[in-house]
């Protein structure tokens, strides 16, 4: 089992910034990609971006240019840098890890995080 916890998140303005990180612990062995999806009310749960421990990342085409995920594999760490934030971008954040690939069918979840963007 791995466990995953959040933390950052919270209220900010249109173009302000925020950084989410989420620790793993636990079968860190078991996991290879780690990264983040945003749920906004009434929508489906998005990938946002997804880095494996190569340092190899992706990027939802909504947050490209914006956000910059990065991981410290010895801290077991993912963080999320959110730069010009939009309120669309207003969402709970949620951490996620697997073996080989993120999807909403994956196995390992945080308890997620709210963003707030005022505008």
């Amino acid at each position: 089992q791995v466990q995953l916890v959040e933390s950052g998140g919270g209220l900010v303005q249109a173009g302000g910034s925020l950084r989410l990180s989420c620790v793993a612990s636990g079968s860190i062995s078991s996991i290879n990609v780690m990264g983040w999806f945003r749920q906004a009310p009434g929508k489906m749960r998005e990938l946002v971006a997804q880095i494996d421990e190569g340092g190899n990342t992706y990027y939802g085409n909504a947050v490209k240019g914006r956000f910059t995920i990065s991981r410290d594999n010895a801290k077991n760490t993912v963080s999320l840098q959110m730069n010009s934030l939009k309120p669309e971008d207003t969402a709970a954040y949620y951490c996620a890890a697997d073996r080989v690939v993120l999807s909403t069918k994956s196995d390992y979840w945080g308890q997620g995080t709210q963003v707030t963007v005022s505008s």
